[in-house]
């Protein structure tokens, strides 16, 4: 990551890390009506959606809704030493999930054997990220998790990244390996990229 990106996003990150609890709640509410009103959600059927860590725009919500109306619900396990994500169906959440890599909330593990989803069936990914431009390039924190995941584990699915509006620039530098977004959802507006 170029020393340009890193500082953006330190500084990017800062600011979210900023806002008050109240108003991440309020802003995360409207992003997740917008989302769930998106009509290509209705043809959707397995979903991956990140669980929200700190300051992230929350998805707990989102995922019980999407639960509720009958959704296969995926969220991601961090495997450290592969350097990939998987993604565990979850029926639960208050139950199922617990502080994994980083602290971030993740399915325990007595779900693998049985819960693992081929990602080549996944239909939409919910992305996570740092910074966001308009164009739907996108820096994440630098583990390079969703890239790999996007890029080689389901490149099928369409990407709808989650983000306050503080977080939209106009132009991010991407390196070869940074995958583009289809869509960013922020509290003001909604930003269609790529495919959709």
């Amino acid at each position: 990551m170029t020393s340009e990106n890193t500082k953006l996003r330190k500084q990017t990150l800062a600011r979210r890390d900023a806002l008050a609890p109240a108003l991440q709640h309020e802003k995360s509410l409207r992003i997740g009506r917008t989302l769930l009103d998106l009509p290509l959600l209705h043809d959707c059927v397995t979903l991956l959606v990140y669980v929200a860590f700190r300051s992230e725009v929350q998805t707990l919500p989102i995922i019980t809704t999407l639960l509720e109306s009958g959704k296969t619900v995926a969220v991601p396990l961090t495997l450290v030493r592969e350097k990939r994500l998987l993604g565990i169906t979850i029926n639960e959440p208050e139950k199922e999930l617990v502080p994994g890599y980083c602290g971030i909330p993740e399915p325990e593990a007595s779900l693998i054997p049985d819960n693992t989803i081929d990602p080549a069936i996944i239909d939409l990914v919910i992305v996570p990220g740092s910074v966001f431009d308009r164009q739907g390039g996108r820096l994440g924190y630098g583990g390079g998790y969703y890239d790999r995941f996007l890029a080689l584990e389901a490149p099928q699915a369409t990407r709808i990244a989650l983000a306050y509006q503080l977080q939209i620039v106009d132009k991010i530098h991407l390196e070869p390996h940074d995958q583009t977004m289809d869509m960013i959802i922020t509290e003001n507006s909604v930003y269609p990229c790529r495919r959709i």
